[in-house]
């Protein structure tokens, strides 16, 4: 308990200090004071100590943009974890589960359509579909699996993967593919108050209720039976999960676009920290999510100044070798 409790104070602190350092990263001279008391005068409609160009830098630009980072990488951590626990199975994420693939083709569908209005209902339709597609593939030879429910989650992500690629190329003309591109390979560089909002929202609305199903993903370790004989609604409770995680996938990729690796990588790192139980592990992982993100984006916006790559890149470039550190720690210990 002890250990849970200062990771927990640990994760905490660890956000917070990443956003407000986040913030003073970049070609504007910005202190760490500056980003507080611009904050400060917003939130409580005080004169701001900084110029209006600073002012707008903190407040307008770079703060909305990493506090949608921190939301981003927090709700993709959650879910991946309810995604594992749910399916009993280590390697399942909302990318690898085709929930991710599914909304970028819900997204793309509207934005080529030039309804970007809807991309919020398009995404999460999307990603439901997706889970749908996986579940009703995985369980048509059969019981659900660990093995079969990630085959066929693969095959499915490749499917939506391949439809999406299919629609750019059928209907997109000049250049306004880069755009679409830029968006699929997971991209924060339009985030604003809006996207900000929508991120927060959902994290309030659906990530916070999915934190405190610790107990009822604990009895899915075991197996549906024993679950149902603790009482758990095996059926009912599986499936308001898959949707709570679809919902909240898809609200998250259609500020985001599509990041990988987060929700795999992040559970795995907190479970390696404090064990296997998932009250603990479901609102620490979503901190550790939360500072992944807001540092994985934080160098695609400052290290190639004054390029800037989709942060999509660098969760897989980082996420992809230390999964594979990861694997090989677990095998040792075997």
């Amino acid at each position: 308990m002890t250990r849970i409790v200062v990771a927990a104070i640990a994760l905490g602190a660890a956000l917070v200090a990443s956003i407000t350092i986040a913030v003073t990263i970049g070609s504007a001279d910005i202190s760490v004071a500056d980003v507080w008391g611009s904050v400060i005068s917003h939130l409580f409609w005080l004169p701001s100590p900084l110029d209006p160009l600073h002012d707008g830098i903190v407040w307008q630009l770079r703060l909305p943009r990493i506090l949608t980072a921190a939301a981003v990488g927090a709700g993709l951590a959650l879910v991946g974890c309810v995604m594992q626990a749910v399916t009993r199975n280590q390697l399942a994420d909302p990318y690898l589960l085709g929930l991710s693939s599914g909304a970028s083709l819900g997204a793309v569908a509207v934005l080529l359509l030039g309804v970007g209005i809807l991309l919020p209902v398009a995404a999460f339709g999307g990603a439901m579909l997706a889970l749908l597609a996986t579940l009703g593939l995985a369980s048509a030879f059969g019981p659900l699996t660990p093995t079969r429910t990630v085959l066929a989650g693969v095959a499915v992500s490749s499917f939506a993967a391949a439809l999406t690629s299919f629609v750019i190329f059928w209907t997109v003309t000049g250049d306004s593919y880069r755009e679409i591109l830029g968006w699929l390979l997971g991209s924060l560089a339009g985030a604003r108050w809006p996207e900000a909002t929508i991120a927060g929202a959902a994290i309030l609305v659906i990530g916070v209720p999915l934190m405190f199903t610790g107990r009822v993903l604990d009895a899915f370790a075991f197996g549906d039976r024993s679950a149902a004989s603790l009482g758990v609604p095996v059926t009912g409770a599986r499936w308001a999960l898959l949707g709570a995680g679809a919902l909240l996938t898809g609200a998250l990729v259609a500020v985001s676009g599509s990041i990988g690796f987060v929700g795999l990588v992040l559970p795995h790192a907190v479970r390696l920290v404090i064990g296997p139980g998932n009250r603990a592990l479901l609102p620490l992982s979503a901190l550790a999510g939360g500072v992944f993100l807001v540092w994985a984006d934080t160098l695609a916006r400052a290290a190639f100044d004054p390029r800037e790559l989709p942060v999509g890149i660098i969760t897989a470039l980082i996420g992809a070798p230390v999964f594979a550190l990861l694997l090989l720690r677990r095998r040792s210990l075997a």
